[in-house]
Order: C-alpha cells, then sequence, then structure tokens
C-alpha cells in the first residue's frame, strides 16, 4: 500500500521543465513553414506557366540573340540588386537610429525611445464598442463615424 501513495505523491510533485528555446524553435518553425509554402507555391505557379504556354516559357529561359539577356537573368539580378539594396538600406537607418539613440544596449534603447515617443493612451475600460454580432453590424457602426450619426458624403 506505501508504494501506491509513493508514486501518487511523486507524480503530483513533477517538476515543470520549461524549453529555453522555446520562443527561438517556434519562430524557426514558423519561419521554415512560410519558406516551404513560398516555395511550393513559387514553383506551382512556375510549372502551371510552362503546362499552359511552353514556347513563350522557353523564350525567357534561352535568349534569342547571343548578346542579348534572358528574361529570367534580368529578373533574377533585378531581384539580387532590389534585395541588396532593401536589406542595405534598412540595416543603415535602423543602425543610424541606434546611434543617434546614444544607446549601449536593448534597454537603454527601449527607454530612450520610450521618452522620445509619445505614450499610447489605455483603452481600459473600451469607449467603443467591442463585440459586434456579425459583419453587417461591424460596417454599420463603422458607417456611423463612431458617433452613431451616418457619415455625409459630401453633398
Amino acid at each position: 500500500m506505501s508504494d501506491v501513495g509513493a508514486t501518487d505523491n511523486a507524480s503530483s510533485k513533477a517538476p515543470e521543465t520549461k524549453d529555453e528555446y522555446y520562443n527561438l524553435k517556434a519562430g524557426l518553425f514558423l519561419a521554415s513553414v512560410t519558406g516551404m509554402s513560398f516555395v511550393f507555391a513559387f514553383g506551382s505557379r512556375l510549372a502551371a506557366v510552362r503546362r499552359n504556354d511552353p514556347v513563350s516559357f522557353s523564350k525567357g529561359m534561352v535568349p534569342e540573340k547571343p548578346l542579348e539577356v534572358s528574361g529570367i537573368e534580368l529578373a533574377t539580378r533585378a531581384l539580387r540588386w532590389g534585395t541588396f539594396y532593401a536589406v542595405t538600406g534598412c540595416g543603415l537607418i535602423f543602425f543610424g537610429i541606434w546611434k543617434l539613440s546614444g544607446a549601449h544596449n536593448m534597454q537603454e534603447f527601449r527607454q530612450t525611445m520610450g521618452n522620445i515617443l509619445p505614450k499610447i493612451p489605455k483603452n481600459d475600460p473600451p469607449k467603443s464598442r467591442t463585440e459586434f454580432e456579425g459583419l453587417n453590424d461591424l460596417l454599420t457602426y463603422l458607417a456611423t463615424d463612431f458617433s452613431g450619426q451616418p457619415k455625409e458624403d459630401g453633398k
């Protein structure tokens, strides 16, 4: 009998282990699912275009004249340069904001930006409706400009 009580006690006091990398794993999972769905969608669309018009598809693959660039090569080059400019430009903007704030770590940056940016007031309790019976109720509420009076069309 004492064995049964011991196992019940041990199972009720089982330590709860929290995975320290749960958010990282979840983010990687979502990123991989998104990437796989993007590759699948792009591949299936490319196959559909090839199936529908193989002559035009092959024209984009191989240049007609020796010195011309194929459509795919041109698009790839444009995508490569566009990605480079977007990543570099955003990186420089974010780095500049970080340096102008004078912060040395994320906590200081958050504090500095909290002082600079306007405060967002809490909506507790809500000052407007938050629940609707359906889409028609929501659209009617939005059409009345939140005040109960219908919007005027400028007539």
